[in-house]
């Protein structure tokens, strides 16, 4: 089971990484940001440990998301001044204090799911602007074979450790951004600040979609079957996704033409 958990992780990172190569960093970033890792991860939970047990990963997770969204802002941010091993350092820090305080709040479970829904737009706010960067990027083979390493060394002790311990601690491992850790250590060396910076906004596009997954997913399963509950979370993941990007566009449309 673990090996099948780690090829869903390496599926991500080679997901993203072609992406990126064909269409720029932000566009990569977004794929990085969806549930790419976590929901087959939780679908393999919940025949393994049933609906109740996902249920409270579900809200421990969703309830570390504002941490996640810290963590993307920080490396973004602190890139322009640090090099790639302590912007690392402080965004995974960051997201563990964040992330054990919203825990330790135990804040109503409609303000969590607020919050969750929440934070990756007021992330992108706080994300610094960088023009725009599409078009494809030349990551080399080698490359790609050292962020598949990093990835699923990385993973294989989140994972590990989400087994031995209580929903709670779970939910912190599984929203740990394993793909918006090791993307990063390649990015900014190999390109720079405001690649890493469109990287990481593309990242907190994506959590839209990671969010909604986890809130309609925590949700569902107190209301349906274990399978509708998660093709549920599916659905509304796609939907905050395609909603952003719809959004997004016409932002960028309107900002293109001015004022008329």
């Amino acid at each position: 089971m673990l090996a099948l958990k780690l090829a869903l992780v390496a599926a991500s990172i080679l997901l993203s990484t072609a992406v990126a190569r064909r269409f720029g960093h932000a566009l990569g970033g977004v794929i990085a940001g969806m549930p790419m890792i976590a929901g087959p991860i939780c679908a393999i939970l919940l025949i393994d440990q049933g609906a109740q047990v996902v249920r409270a990963i579900a809200l421990a997770t969703m309830t570390c998301i504002p941490g996640a969204i810290v963590h993307s802002v920080t490396v973004a941010r602190s890139s322009r001044r640090l090099p790639w091993q302590l912007c690392i350092g402080l965004a995974l820090s960051l997201f563990m204090v964040v992330g054990l305080s919203l825990n330790a709040l135990q804040l109503p479970v409609a303000l969590t799911c607020v919050l969750a829904l929440a934070a990756p737009s007021l992330g992108l706010l706080a994300s610094p602007r960088v023009s725009r960067m599409a078009g494809p990027v030349p990551v080399p083979h080698f490359e790609i074979v050292l962020r598949l390493v990093a990835a699923l060394t990385m993973a294989a002790a989140v994972i590990l450790s989400a087994e031995a311990f209580p929903p709670t601690v779970s939910g912190l491992l599984l929203a740990v951004p394993i793909t918006g850790t090791v993307l990063p250590c390649f990015t900014l060396p190999r390109y720079g600040a405001q690649a890493t910076a469109a990287l990481m906004g593309g990242f907190v596009m994506g959590l839209h979609g990671f969010a909604a997954f986890f809130v309609a997913l925590y949700w569902g399963l107190g209301r349906f079957d274990r399978l509708t509950a998660f093709v549920l979370a599916l659905g509304a993941a796609l939907v905050a996704a395609a909603t952003v990007q719809g959004v997004r566009r016409q932002v960028a449309r309107a900002r293109a033409t001015g004022p008329a």
